[in-house]
């Protein structure tokens, strides 16, 4: 019987984005006195469970789903109405 692997898959604002959620927790990092912070980030963890093939298979897998459907993995940041 195959075991399930896990891959995790971070989702970040590309750099340059103003990302004002992470400027808030960098200020309430810095206020609870926590040195050294230069900036923070905010993003979204996904963890998926792929359940058959090898590791070499499963990243196929997920850069195969991330080439078909690019929207899947982001979500457009921008004008909205």
């Amino acid at each position: 019987m195959e075991r399930a692997m896990k891959a995790q898959v971070t989702v970040t604002l590309k750099s340059g984005i103003l990302d004002p959620q992470g400027k808030a927790i960098e200020g309430a990092l810095k206020s609870l006195g926590v040195a050294g912070i230069a900036s923070v980030r905010q993003g979204k963890v996904f963890e998926i469970e792929i359940t058959d093939g090898d590791r070499a298979t499963a990243e196929a897998k997920l850069e195969g789903s991330r080439a078909r459907r690019p929207s899947c993995w982001h979500r457009p940041v921008g004008n909205r109405p």
